[in-house]
């Protein structure tokens, strides 16, 4: 076979491989990134490549910015603000890069050596062509489809995984500004309740023991509003950092309450379902599988040989006084791995296949765990939640009014009425935490059904500084 013949047909089946292989999508991978995040989140999403792309985030962030803000607006703030989230959708690209090279058919090698003497002259043209890797090129394409499809995964559960903890910090910043507030105000009426008995413990009408109460009180409240203070400053650092903002332009954006609750719960089975069904983290696994089955299925048929080469070969050869020759052949070469027959390649190759496998496998199990964990987390705040806003603030507010009504009428004295005022403080409180770790849990909840997140929800903050003083 000589030269020609080689790299002419070389050339054909190259064209027929490479009109089949991976390439490069015109998106940057962001359809499905799209897909899960408009599904899921029902937010929008965006890879800034360009000063156009970058110029219309901006302007939608500042937009967003000069409303009160929402936890669906600071969640999508964050995905198109956030310089990590869009390194990570960087990262997808070079994955996708690299998976539709390594799909590429072999490119042929040509070598060209000359030798001329005063008495001959050798001219030799090779061109070497890898028959090992066109055999494989199909699986191996196949192979880099899925790498591709597993980074476009990865990228929605980074997605994810920031519009959980964006929403989380969001919650923990309006509760923790919602509780700054209750402080304040109870520290003001504890401020006046402790002037009000000084001046009457000048006059004799409050002995030196209420008076003492009524001013540790009102001390013990200006520690808690300091403490909140500064929860609330980290609080809000914390979202801003998630937001990808560079300054305090949460300052006059960010509301003083958090929203009542609303909806109805979903069942347990329809929970753990749609968490079988819509897992991210769970599709990534199945891919993992499906790529090194493959990838063992190749190490098994390609054990025994590692390199297989053809070279067509046309060469001239000349002496001194003698007419040019011009002749051709062609040259095969091959490695066998003659010390184990490929035998630990392939173990290699099924272990890494049986690992993905029991590690899917156990993916599963934790996922309908943690739906079941979530949902718990989420009926059980819930209920806390409704408790405190319809039963115990409403039987605070009447044990606050009867009490002061008695002590208007002499029948109890100032302490009476200044442990009903700390007790209705303290069930104000522990109100807003209820609210917020139903919130939390709420947020969970959607990460154990959609992938991207992780049980943390339930907080402990002021509320066990005022039980303690209790």
């Amino acid at each position: 076979m000589s030269a020609h013949i080689l790299g002419r047909a070389f050339a054909i089946a190259s064209a027929v491989l490479l009109s089949a292989c991976q390439t490069l999508s015109p998106d940057g991978g962001m359809s499905t990134v799209a897909t899960v995040a408009g599904g899921g989140l029902n937010k929008d999403v965006v890879r800034i490549s360009s000063v156009q792309d970058a110029s219309l985030a901006r302007d939608k962030v500042s937009r967003l910015l000069r409303s009160p803000l929402s936890a669906d607006a600071a969640v999508q703030i964050a995905l198109l603000n956030n310089a990590g989230l869009q390194a990570a959708y960087n990262r997808r690209g070079i994955t996708e890069a690299v998976a539709v090279q390594s799909s590429r058919p072999p490119l042929p090698i040509f070598s060209f050596d000359e030798v001329l003497t005063s008495i001959e002259l050798d001219i030799e043209r090779k061109v070497v062509a890898s028959i090992l890797s066109l055999a494989t090129w199909p699986t191996r394409s196949k192979i880099a489809g899925v790498r591709i499809e597993q980074a476009e995964l990865r990228a929605a559960e980074d997605t994810l995984r920031l519009a959980a903890d964006t929403r989380k910090a969001y919650i923990r910043a309006v509760a923790a500004r919602e509780t700054l507030a209750a402080l304040t105000a109870a520290k003001a009426s504890a401020d006046a309740s402790a002037m009000l008995t000084g001046k009457l413990t000048e006059t004799g009408a409050v002995n030196a023991l209420n008076h003492a109460r009524a001013q540790v009180f009102a001390t013990e409240l200006d520690a808690q509003v300091t403490a909140a203070r500064q929860q609330a400053a980290a609080a809000e650092e914390q979202l801003t950092r998630l937001m990808g903002l560079w300054g305090s332009e949460l300052g006059n954006v960010l509301p003083s309450a958090l929203p009542t609750l609303r909806g109805k719960s979903p069942s347990l089975a329809a929970v753990v379902q749609e968490a079988m069904d819509r897992r991210v983290d769970l599709a990534v696994g199945r891919l993992e599988v499906d790529a090194l089955a493959r990838s063992y299925g190749l190490t098994r048929s390609t054990r025994l040989i590692n390199v297989l080469e053809a070279s067509g070969i046309s060469k001239t050869q000349k002496d001194t006084g003698e007419p040019a020759a011009d002749g051709g052949g062609f040259d095969i070469a091959f490695e066998v791995p003659i010390y184990d027959f490929g035998r630990a390649k392939t173990r290699e190759a099924e272990q890494r296949y049986l690992e993905a496998m029991n590690t899917l496998a156990a993916m599963a199990v934790n996922a309908r765990s943690e739906a079941r964990e979530a949902y718990g987390a989420y009926t059980a705040t819930r209920a806390i939640a409704v408790k405190y806003e319809r039963e115990v603030l409403p039987l605070r507010r009447t044990i606050s009014e009867q009490t002061e009504l008695q002590y208007n009428a002499m029948q109890v004295d100032a302490f009476a009425l200044l442990q009903a005022a700390r007790e209705s403080d303290a069930a104000k409180i522990a109100s807003i935490e209820a609210k917020r770790n139903f919130w939390l849990a709420a947020t969970d909840l959607s990460s154990a059904v959609l992938g991207g997140g992780s049980l943390s929800s339930v907080d402990g903050t002021i509320i066990a500084a005022s039980a303690a003083s209790e």
